[in-house]
């Protein structure tokens, strides 16, 4: 296992330039620190620049202001050591799971053999043992999501970061399956940083909620979760803190019939 990582991001800025256009700043002056093991959650609303920001953390854009670190060193491009899952889970449609969560380990240098450990005991993590030889399309929606989780998490990272991993299930699955994230999180003992929409499961999942908004992107609220785990959704703690973290975003709360 990995030691988890330790994130600082300082000052980020992101502008996109269109010729004819003037420019568009999605991200201004973002700056937080993530401790090694926390789980972290981004919330905000659409066009706040949160997927952005995943983005710049994974290295996948190196075109930004100021500065993201990991355990003190700058992030320069990808890297094995910060695993990525999509809302899409975008397993190839033509190879197995199991050889889908094996795609991670290509450039890991490990032996045949250990690939096929490190793969099992992935596939058994997320509790997919049984449908190594299927096809995506023989998974549902959760179980194929399940097999981007623990391809994002074969590689050993030292960080996981997921932008919207259950945005397009329904809303059974998506409970059923944040409790299951809980488990592999708890498990892994990995850092993890969640963008989503959904403030109850940020608030649900997290040790730490940063909360954005738009026109420009920027962060407006760190919002410390200090709930007891499991956590009971309908507390008035919990419904607290969501109605802190709502009023940040300039929404209210939808009214509770009687």
């Amino acid at each position: 296992m990995a030691e988890p990582g330790r994130l600082e991001v300082k000052g980020v800025s992101k502008r996109y330039t269109t010729p004819g256009r003037p420019p568009l700043d999605v991200l201004v002056n973002a700056g937080f620190d993530v401790e090694p093991g926390a789980f972290v959650s981004i919330v905000g609303p659409s066009g706040c620049g949160k997927s952005t920001l995943l983005r710049l953390i994974a290295g996948l854009d190196p075109d930004h202001q100021g500065e993201i670190r990991l355990h003190g060193e700058r992030i320069v491009g990808t890297s094995l050591s910060r695993g990525i899952v999509f809302q899409d889970h975008r397993l190839l449609p033509w190879l197995t799971l199991e050889q889908n969560v094996g795609l991670a380990l290509i450039n890991a240098g490990l032996t045949p053999g250990q690939q096929r450990q490190a793969v099992q005991q992935h596939i058994d993590l997320v509790g997919l043992q049984g449908f190594e030889k299927a096809w995506p399309h023989q998974l549902s929606g959760g179980m194929a999501q399940r097999g981007a989780i623990a391809r994002g998490l074969v590689g050993q990272p030292e960080i996981l970061l997921l932008d919207e991993p259950l945005g397009a299930l329904d809303a059974l699955t998506r409970v059923r399956l944040q409790e299951e994230l809980q488990r592999i999180w708890r498990a892994e003992g990995v850092t993890m940083i969640l963008v989503t929409h959904d403030v109850d499961e940020a608030l649900f999942l997290s040790d730490e909620v940063i909360v954005m908004n738009a026109n420009p992107g920027r962060i407006v609220k760190q919002l410390r979760v200090d709930l007891p785990r499991p956590r009971d959704r309908v507390s008035p703690a919990f419904a607290a803190l969501k109605r802190e973290v709502l009023e940040a975003m300039h929404e209210q709360p939808a009214p509770v019939a009687a």
